[in-house]
């Protein structure tokens, strides 16, 4: 029989270097809390911007990113080498899940010494400038490999349910597609439908506008992600276990308010996250069942938005006429129900 051997909670054979380790909890949850050290750091850089007048690459918030980022490259690139060196084949040397998180690595790297010589050269991008530079959407395509990885695994595995460091990696995800995407985002807007109306008849349109592409932008990519999970993991082949949309929806959503450090809108998402819970526990959406499927596609992000705007109006109020805010919560409810049928096609 052969000498199994654990290493970093996977357990690799050297009698068949033909197949491919599989990485074990231990080593799901490492990368996770990694990645939530580097993620973070992209937050703590963005609330930096906002508090202070940063003037070079080399801050303290940088350095959180990139030791982060060193720390889960250096988890990877050694998990990588000592596969290698136990008798797997380079190309099947890291776990299950994980192949493109080392493709990450590189281009995170690229992205960094790119970033670097970026501000050197053209200077520091404020506003939204510095969420659509070439150089940080490249980190982001870097850091999103790189935290994506237990989801991967997950996703590879035959299992009833996702790991919670699967579904934590989800949240990693969709906080960074919110936090590229601020400018039309409603938790880092709110400003948009709250306190006094515009002055003028153009502002009062284009603050409309942009908090109507706020709600359907955060829409499609909030249900995009939870449909696909919930596409995934369904009866009777399996099941998300109770609090998934809930840690997903409350930790993205944490990191995104914390830039602003707008924090009354955290316990809504919360809430809607349990609520998404309890619906996917009575309804049963899946492929068997299209029409409670489709319902959930509609329910919860129409319920996500109609917690936002009682969140907003119980704290400082809205300006947004009757008609708009909801229009906008069916309108957030439709894109969630039109999106359904990219992950479930008609009979």
């Amino acid at each position: 029989m052969a000498n199994l051997t654990r290493v970093l909670g996977q357990r690799i054979s050297r009698t068949a270097p033909q197949e491919r380790p599989v990485a074990g909890a231990r080593f799901d949850w490492l990368v996770v809390l990694l990645s939530a050290w580097m993620i973070g750091g992209i937050h703590l850089d963005a609330w930096a911007h906002h508090q202070f007048e940063v003037e070079t690459f080399f801050t303290p918030w940088h350095g959180v990113l990139y030791s982060g980022f060193l720390a889960l490259a250096a988890v990877l690139a050694g998990t990588f080498a000592r596969n290698v060196w136990r008798g797997y084949a380079w190309q099947r040397a890291m776990p299950a899940g994980y192949e493109l998180s080392l493709v990450g690595v590189a281009i995170f790297m690229l992205g960094g010494a790119s970033d670097m010589l970026w501000h050197i050269a053209f200077g520091i991008e404020v506003s939204i400038e510095a969420l659509l530079s070439p150089t940080h959407l490249l980190l982001a395509l870097g850091g999103v490999l790189l935290a994506t990885g237990p989801l991967r695994a997950a996703w590879s595995r035959d299992t009833a349910r996702p790991s919670w460091a699967a579904l934590v990696s989800l949240a990693l995800l969709l906080s960074v597609l919110a936090f590229f995407t601020a400018y039309a985002n409603p938790l880092s807007e709110a400003i948009t439908a709250q306190g006094s109306r515009p002055t003028t008849e153009g502002e009062v349109f284009l603050t409309q506008g942009a908090g109507m592409a706020g709600i359907l932008v955060g829409t499609a990519l909030m249900m995009g992600l939870v449909l696909v999970v919930v596409r995934r993991w369904s009866p009777p082949a399996g099941r998300l276990p109770f609090g998934s949309l809930a840690v997903v929806l409350g930790l993205s959503s944490l990191l995104a308010v914390s830039v602003h450090e707008d924090f009354r809108l955290l316990p809504f998402t919360v809430a809607a996250g349990l609520v998404g819970d309890g619906l996917l526990r009575w309804w049963q959406p899946s492929a068997t069942r299209p029409a409670a499927f489709r319902l959930f596609a509609f329910a919860l992000p129409a319920l996500f938005y109609a917690l936002y705007f009682a969140t907003l109006a119980l704290t400082g109020g809205i300006w947004w006429s009757i008609h708009l805010w909801t229009g906008a919560i069916a309108l957030a409810g439709t894109v969630g129900w039109l999106l359904s049928y990219a992950f479930l096609s008609p009979e």
